[in-house]
């Protein structure tokens, strides 16, 4: 892996000098400035929360965990690393930059945030960084017509991106398998995330985001982050909504399991995931990802017809709303050096924003798929009381068989989530393939 990424670093760091040349000539900047960030205080407390570095500043070089450095660009001249490397006691100070990456940099190491600052260029900068009292004398002005440009090419992955997120797919796939297994043997969803995190060897400050663990009717609660410490008296189903990260890139896998007495709920995963295939086979050059999304809706609403519960025609579900009762979410979203990637709404590299279609709020991207871009297609069947409460009152209510419904309400939902890049011709699919190598 080492060898691989060596060889595609400078092609990568290549293109994004390109890109930031052209995004500085287009505001008129002479240099670009990159905070990796510092870690937010707590209130009313001496100890930070985890660290996280910032995106733009680990899509030019693999270093995640060096808070208070800085990248500084000028076109024409060598990127420049200001490399923090504190004195300090009490906490592990970062390393020394070594690795494939070293050479294309000229690295000054400084002790302090203010010596820092200091080796920054004058002129006129376009500062990408989040406000900070200890930047007293730079101005995080993060100006749009930059980051518009920066954010709409990050979409476009480049050779050496792609290899890290085909690692941070292996990693999530192998913890997948874990927990699974940590599931299958009864372990509460506290003991399958602990699970997890050993078969992945990250800590939860170290994934791309915190991770749904979700047994039996927890599985209908979209962001369910509560880990009961406690195995419920019968494992039914398991949704697991878990990624990894890999120099900074993220994965995120979804899968839906069920007991193995539950026939009935695994006759319905299984017709999800063929839809989601189906879905996947999709993401090629000039689809619109809009369209695709509403193209779930009407497949995911025949499924509900085929399993008996609705009665409607799949395109009288999608056009009524009741397909949005059982799949609420969106069908997936840009991903990359974050879960949930910049610019999927973006009109065009000078910004702008292309509207979602009416009435599903909850996509993530509007745009068209293009080689290069990577997407999740992650479609979900649900039981959620709230939503379900609502159709029983509306004017379809008939159209529900609700015994059938009330049945599966125990089993809580089903989301199937994989990693998808668009090429020229047919999608690779990230997370399929790194579950065919575990």
């Amino acid at each position: 892996m080492h060898d691989q990424l060596a060889s595609l670093y400078p092609q990568h760091l290549a293109i994004v000098r390109e890109r930031a040349d052209l995004a500085l000539a287009l505001g008129g900047f002479d240099h670009l400035l990159i905070a990796a960030g510092t870690p937010l205080r707590k209130f009313l407390d001496d100890q930070d929360y985890p660290f996280a570095v910032s995106p733009h500043f680990k899509h030019w070089l693999p270093l995640t965990d060096v808070p208070g450095s800085w990248i500084a660009y000028t076109p024409g001249h060598k990127p420049k690393l200001i490399f923090l490397q504190p004195r300090d006691y009490w906490h592990v100070v970062p390393q020394a930059p070594h690795g494939y990456w070293v050479e294309h940099f000229d690295i000054v190491i400084v002790r302090n945030a203010a010596d820092a600052l200091a080796q920054l260029p004058a002129g006129k900068r376009s500062v990408i960084a989040a406000a900070c009292p200890a930047m007293d004398s730079v101005e995080a002005n993060n100006p749009p017509v930059v980051l518009d440009y920066l954010h709409w090419h990050r979409s476009y992955k480049t050779p050496y991106e792609l290899a890290l997120m085909r690692e941070a797919s292996r990693i999530g796939t192998r913890a997948h398998r874990v927990a699974e297994a940590a599931f299958r043997a009864g372990e509460s969803e506290f003991g399958i995330h602990m699970a997890y995190l050993a078969a992945a060897r990250q800590i939860d400050a170290e994934l791309p985001y915190a991770s749904i663990v979700a047994l039996n009717e927890h599985s209908a609660v979209l962001h369910y982050t509560n880990f009961d410490r406690t195995p419920p008296a019968h494992n039914r189903s398991f949704l697991i909504d878990a990624g990894a990260s890999a120099s900074g890139y993220a994965s995120d896998i979804t899968r839906t399991y069920a007991a193995a007495d539950a026939g009935e709920f695994q006759a319905l995963i299984d017709s999800v995931d063929a839809a989601q295939q189906g879905f996947v086979a999709k993401v090629r050059t000039g689809q619109s990802y809009p369209e695709l999304h509403i193209h779930a809706h009407h497949v995911l609403a025949g499924v509900l017809r085929e399993h008996g519960f609705i009665r409607m025609s799949a395109a009288s579900a999608v056009e009524s709303g009741v397909s949005s009762a059982f799949f609420p979410h969106g069908l997936g979203h840009p991903i990359g050096l974050q879960v949930h990637d910049v610019a999927g709404f973006q009109q065009s590299e000078r910004g702008g924003s292309i509207a979602r279609p009416e009435g599903h709020p909850y996509l993530r991207m509007t745009r068209v798929l293009e080689p290069g871009m990577v997407v999740t297609i992650e479609p979900g069947l649900y039981f959620i009381d709230m939503l379900l409460a609502e159709l029983r009152d509306g004017p379809f209510a008939g159209d529900i068989d609700w015994a059938k419904v009330d049945r599966f309400r125990q089993y809580g939902g089903i989301r199937i989530e994989d990693d998808v890049v668009c090429t020229d011709g047919a999608p690779e699919n990230l997370t399929r393939d790194a579950f065919a190598l575990v």
